[in-house]
């Protein structure tokens, strides 16, 4: 093959075209809160160049693709507590912001019995372009915004937000939200306490784990940096529509304010 020329079905180098939409969006970047709300499953949309990976409009609406409902309660809870967001611009199906890139979930030939066809037989450069030109500068995103917190002397506590179905595998989760953590409860525990003390059934590392070996964003940013962290879950159901998505960031804002307001919040482990 001549050289530059390009290997027959190769992927283009550039995944997104100069009119699409970044792999990231920053909200309220200036929020004077100290904290930072990051939403890794807030799109489903796919690039241009990649088709829609096999699949039809009704998948890639489903929750395969995104969590449904979190982006619109990440935009309302940044401005009521008045502080910075990141949101993904691409499908968790394209590359998983939340998963290691080393494992088979990074980016998933199959969701929740649905095969992604796209996903299948990638040769290495079309996984690296994921990376590179997705995973990477949405996560280098989030480091600014940390970065820029603690630069201002606020060392900022980190909400992950993110949503789950009401039923999986055919059983029906009981929680309308959960909390996910691992060795850091600075902020978990008060949240879980605040959450139920109000009647809301809560669930502490499930139905998902803050211990999954295979997640990233709450390792990479949260832990990594030795910053008070958490993930909230909530159930698709209750954020679905707009009045949701509203009545749950101000629960959330709620239970928050007085967290941050708490010098222990930010104590050294």
């Amino acid at each position: 093959m001549p050289d530059g020329e390009t290997p027959r079905g190769a992927v283009d180098l550039r995944l997104l075209t100069r009119d699409e939409a970044p792999p990231f969006t920053i909200l309220n970047p200036s929020g004077s809160a100290p904290m930072v709300i990051t939403c890794d499953h807030a799109s489903n949309r796919v690039p241009e160049v990649l088709g829609d990976l096999g699949l039809n409009r009704a998948e890639l609406a489903r929750h395969i693709a995104w969590d449904i409902g979190a982006a619109e309660v990440t935009r309302r809870l940044a401005l009521l507590l008045d502080a910075p967001a990141v949101l993904s611009g691409f499908s968790r199906l394209v590359i998983d912001p939340n998963r290691r890139v080393d494992v088979p979930a990074s980016i998933p030939p199959i969701s929740d019995g649905t095969e992604v066809p796209g996903n299948r037989h990638l040769s290495d450069r079309e996984v690296s372009l994921r990376r590179e030109q997705l995973f990477a500068p949405y996560h280098a995103a989030c480091e600014r915004m940390i970065e820029a917190k603690l630069a201002e002397g606020l060392p900022p506590a980190l909400v992950f937000l993110h949503s789950f179905t009401p039923v999986f595998a055919g059983e029906e989760r009981w929680m309308e939200a959960a909390i996910l953590w691992d060795r850091d409860d600075r902020l978990p525990r008060p949240l879980l306490e605040s959450l139920r003390a109000r009647g809301i059934a809560t669930g502490d590392n499930e139905p998902y784990s803050g211990r999954s070996t295979e997640d990233y964003s709450l390792h990479a940013h949260g832990d990594a940096r030795g910053l008070p962290h958490v993930l909230i879950e909530l159930r698709q159901d209750v954020i679905d529509t707009q009045a949701g998505a509203e009545r749950w960031a101000q629960i959330l804002a709620a239970v928050l304010r007085p967290v941050l307001a708490d010098p222990a919040t930010f104590r050294s482990l």
